[in-house]
């Protein structure tokens, strides 16, 4: 036995496997988006989601799609989450609710968690920004 492990690290000295190391890749990078990201619309005229970056093309199993979600003073917007996303308010202020009746007076440093299946109501006295991150492919809301 022991001359069977004595060959084994032998072997392995005189022919070293060569490393499989990937190639580099680069990070994504947008200067200022918070000010200067020109957010599309997506829902009547005061919702808008635009992502900034994915990973779909990189990890199409396991995508996550990133950008920023303003609501302007109007409708509310009531949505269905069909993956799971988490949000940190910016600027200005929401008010969030859930089916559950939860609701949040939600203002800029508060994080948000919102599962798979969750239906969310945003409203605003205002205005609100916020970043996002979900876990799907891009512009799959």
């Amino acid at each position: 036995m022991l001359t069977a492990l004595v060959n084994f690290f032998q072997s392995l000295i005189k022919s070293p496997q060569k490393s499989k190391m990937a190639s580099p890749v680069a990070f994504n990078y947008h200067a200022k988006a918070q000010s200067t990201f020109k957010i599309p619309l997506l829902a009547g005229d005061n919702a808008y989601l635009g992502d900034l970056f994915s990973s779909d093309k990189v990890n199409p199993d396991k995508p996550m799609s990133a950008g920023l979600y303003r609501l302007e003073k109007g409708e509310p917007l009531k949505y269905t989450y069909t993956y799971d996303e988490m949000k940190i308010i910016l600027e200005g202020d929401y008010t969030i609710s859930d089916e559950t009746g939860q609701e949040v007076k939600a203002t800029p440093g508060d994080v948000f968690f919102f599962p798979k299946g969750a239906t969310i109501t945003f409203t605003t006295t205002n205005y609100g920004l916020a970043f996002y991150c979900g876990q799907r492919k891009e512009s799959a809301f």
